[in-house]
Order: C-alpha cells, then structure tokens, then sequence
C-alpha cells in the first residue's frame, strides 16, 4: 500500500468518525438536496434535456481541437488576448510579466477550481501580489488558510457558528452576529478592493467558440465586479469548457442551476466577450484567456475516460455521493473531489499519488443517476481502477487477498463450502480492512441463507 493511500485510508477513519463534521456536512447537503428537488422538478422532460446536454458536451470533446481554434480565432477578432498552457507552470510562466508590466499590488478573483488547480494564490503571494477571493465560500476558506472543501460550495464543511468565530478573530466582528450580518460584513469589506484592484480574474464555466465568449456564473456579483473595475481581466479555463455557441447556454445554464444549486436559473450569468469597444463606455483595456491543457488531452485520448471531459462542475455527484458524505472534500487531498475527482485525478495529480481514490466509491451508481450530461462515472470508476492496478497502485499482499476472495464471491458453492463459524473467524481478521475499526458486523449464521433454502425447499 503507497503512503498516499495509507494517508487516505486514516484520514477518511478520522472524518467518518467526527460526527460534528458529519452533522455539519449532511445538514448542508440536505438543504441542497431538498432545493435541488424543486430544481429538476420545473422541467417538463429533465432525461430529455439531460441527453441533448450530453450530446452536445459528446460532440464538443470529439471536436475539441477544431472548436478551439475557432474560439481562439474569435478572441482575437474581438481585441482580446489567447494564450496556450500546457502546464500549470505555463500559466504562471504567462502571467509573470502581465504581473510586472502593470505593477500589480493587489488582484480580485472569482471562484475558479482552476486558479486551484494551478495553486494560483501561492504564485502571487510569492510574487509580493494580494490576491483576494471575492466568492463567499471561497472568502471564507482562504482566510482560514484553507482550500475550497467542495467545487460548488467551497465552505461547506463550516456551520455559521464557525464562521462567525472566523471573523471574530479577524476582523472583531461580534459573534452574535446571524449569517444575513456576516454575509453583509463581507460585502461592504470587498466594495473598497474592487476599485483599488490591479486585475481581475475569473475563471469559466463554459467558452462559446462561434461568439469567441467567456460565460460566468454566479450567485453573489462578485464575478462582475472583478471584472467591472480592473484594467485588466484574465481568464484562466479548462480546454475542456468549450462548447459550440453561445446558442447552447440556455440549455447548459438551467440545467447547471438546478443540478448545483436547484435554481431554476443562477442570480448572475456573464458572457464576456472581449475589451472596451470605442462606443462602450466600460470594461477592460485587456481581454486576456489562458486555455489550459495540463493533462486534459491525456484524458481526452483514453476512449473511455474522455467522457469525463463531458463534467460542467455542478457538484450533484459529490452531493449524491455516499463516500463523500462521510468522508468529506479534505480527505481526498485533490482539488477535484467526490466521484468526477476520483476519475480525472489520477490523470492529472498521477496514478501513483492518487489513483487509490478511484477505489474510494461503493459503485452504488447514485453520481451516474444525478450527472447532468449523463457522463457514467462507475464505469470510468471501474476503468481506472483497472488502470490504477496496471500502475501497481496495488500491492502483492492486496491483490492475493482480492483474488482469494473473488474466487470464492463467484460461485455459490464455493461461498458456502465453509459455514459460518470459518467466516466469522476470518472477517475477524480482516475486519479492519473491510470496514475499519468503527463498526461492527453480525455474526455469520451457522448456515447461509441460500443452504438454508434448499433445506427448506427438499421439505
């Protein structure tokens, strides 16, 4: 067993037991499935547009190369600047002299699981720039030096207890104070950092290639004002959100909405096209996107994991997830979580560091029912796993147990060629390494069921 998994295995035995973080948790997600339900409900056939989302995400990643290029094309047209990464490093490598060249003190950035990705605010404290986030949820975990728990709702795993002792600390604030109070708090200390920002950033939840256009969703404005007041604005997105037209987003927006956040249709939805034009009286001098690859492309040749590519972040299979929801976003150390995390993170963090997370899932087949693009997360589960064990993910010791065990699993005859006083001798062995040191089974019946039967059947 590698170290990342064993890493894994004690934190995710840590998590599962604190039932104040699973209290906290399951509240937050059950406020989100209850929303969600009147979400999907608004439509009159949700399979219907589930399929024709799927479809266009199918045909977007199988014309991916053509697609952005038209995108690029685009951008370009409309006075804005295309930049290629093939590497995390490349994005910084680009944005070290956009940095300079303006004499940046301070940024504002949106929500971006991107920026994450690329460890984006460890590059500009390094570089002596204040970066800011302006998302609520996101606010909140960079001031208690933490990363997003969750690609939706990156504060998921603090209650408003917890907050307000957060800005107690740091800003004074009293603690009696409810969550429409800090939220307004926020609100008021952020209006001052837009106006003083050097760029804004944001990241993109989908890059419409005929139109050459950045699309941004949002609940709070803050995307908006981060790029209302900078000079300059900075993109920094996945090759993998792009889509055809700006045509396709009254699809993909409702559906986004009511899979992340069961709205019928987000507070703020921004389509960013370009720089200030002559009879424009605001937006940026410069229109900067950055299209990264980091290993997407890798993804993108597997035949069966390219569907990943199809994901437009929603968070419905970690909110669906029951691994997830005992476990929590910390345990799987990646900044993609849950289910879709577990398929593409191995690809872009290694099979070695982190393709035990494709074995984090029950199979139970909730995240494939709930994906809005209808991507079969199981069965690109089960294919990484295949890929996981190739890489010698796992152990000799791991794979003569697993087979020992399959052997018998496959055959009624074999299952009930020892009864139940061997089995219950066994699983005391390896109880551990079934189902951890928390819980308990019953005893194995003396007989199995399916013996049991017979008996009664030849009466």
């Amino acid at each position: 067993m590698s170290t990342a998994q064993q890493k894994f295995y004690d934190q995710a035995d840590i998590v599962a037991s604190d039932l104040k973080h699973r209290a906290t948790l399951n509240y937050n997600i059950s406020k989100y499935d209850d929303a969600v339900v009147l979400g999907k409900a608004r439509y009159a056939n949700l399979e219907e547009a589930k399929q024709q989302a799927s479809s266009i995400k199918s045909m977007s990643i199988d014309n991916m190369a053509e697609l952005l290029t038209i995108f690029e094309s685009n951008v370009l047209s409309n006075g804005g600047e295309v930049f290629w990464a093939n590497k995390s490093q490349d994005v910084l490598d680009i944005l070290q002299p956009i940095l300079e060249e303006c004499h940046a003190k301070m940024i504002v950035k949106s929500k971006s699981m991107v920026s994450e990705e690329i460890e984006l605010n460890h590059f500009l404290e390094q570089n002596g720039v204040q970066s800011l986030e302006t998302d609520l949820g996101e606010f909140i975990v960079q001031l208690a030096g933490e990363k997003p728990y969750h690609i939706v709702t990156p504060a998921m795993h603090k209650s408003k207890d917890d907050v307000a002792k957060l800005f107690h600390t740091h800003f004074g604030t009293d603690l009696s104070l409810d969550a429409t109070q800090l939220t307004a708090y926020v609100r008021d200390f952020l209006r001052e950092k837009y106006t003083e920002a050097d760029i804004g950033f944001t990241g993109a939840n989908f890059l419409c290639a005929r139109e050459g256009a950045v699309a941004v969703t949002e609940n709070e404005g803050n995307a908006f004002l981060s790029t209302a007041f900078p000079k300059i604005h900075v993109v920094i997105a996945g090759i993998e959100k792009i889509i055809p037209s700006i045509d396709d987003l009254e699809l993909f927006w409702p559906l986004l909405a009511a899979h992340g956040t069961g709205q019928q249709l987000t507070v703020y939805n921004n389509i960013f096209t370009g720089v200030k034009q002559a009879h424009e009286i605001d937006g940026p001098e410069r229109f900067i996107v950055i299209l990264l690859d980091n290993d997407r492309t890798k993804i993108h040749q597997d035949p069966v994991l390219r569907e990943s590519l199809k994901c437009i972040r929603c968070g419905a299979c970690l909110n669906g997830c029951p691994v997830y929801k005992n476990i929590g976003g910390y345990t799987y150390k990646t900044t993609y979580s849950g289910p879709i995390g577990s398929v593409i993170s191995p690809v872009l963090n290694g099979y070695k560091q982190a393709g035990h997370l494709s074995f984090a899932s029950t199979l139970c087949g909730k995240c494939e029912e709930v994906c809005p693009v209808k991507i079969p997360l199981t069965k690109l589960l089960v294919h990484n796993r295949q890929l996981a064990t190739n890489e010698g993910i796992i152990g000799i010791k791991a794979k003569f147990i697993n087979r020992i065990i399959s052997l018998f699993l496959l055959r009624r005859s074999r299952m009930d060629m020892f009864g139940g006083w061997f089995k219950n001798k066994f699983l005391a062995i390896f109880q551990n390494r079934f189902i951890g040191q928390k819980r308990e089974l019953n005893d194995f019946a003396k007989k199995s069921f399916s013996a049991q039967w017979s008996e009664k059947l030849k009466k």
